[in-house]
């Protein structure tokens, strides 16, 4: 299953450039798999969740044109996204809360 969450930020540097550089990462349960290469046009990253119960992955693209966080929750298995949504959300807006203007979250 996949489910798009969208957020929406002041303009600013890169919302992904944030949370692929936060240093706390792991103390929420997240880790980060991979990341932008050079010469790839968008900025883009995939964490992962390592708490209990939270199969998959979160694919981050930053839009700098928009100030928009695209972000793709990918659950496999038993795995149910609203556990990684309640955790990624909760991330945001402890640590990030200044920029978000907006949040939707749209299944697919």
């Amino acid at each position: 299953m996949q489910t798009l969450l969208q957020v929406v930020c002041t303009k600013g540097k890169s919302l992904r450039d944030s949370i692929v550089n936060d240093a706390g990462l792991s103390k929420d349960g997240f880790q980060i798999q991979k990341k932008r290469k050079r010469g790839r046009p968008h900025g883009w990253a995939k964490i992962h969740s390592i708490q209990v119960e939270r199969r998959g992955a979160l694919n981050l693209r930053w839009a700098s044109d928009t100030n928009i966080m695209e972000c793709r929750v990918v659950n496999r298995g038993a795995g149910r996204p609203h556990l990684i949504l309640g955790d990624s959300i909760d991330y945001l807006f402890r640590r990030h809360c200044k920029r978000i203007k907006a949040v939707m979250i749209l299944p697919r």
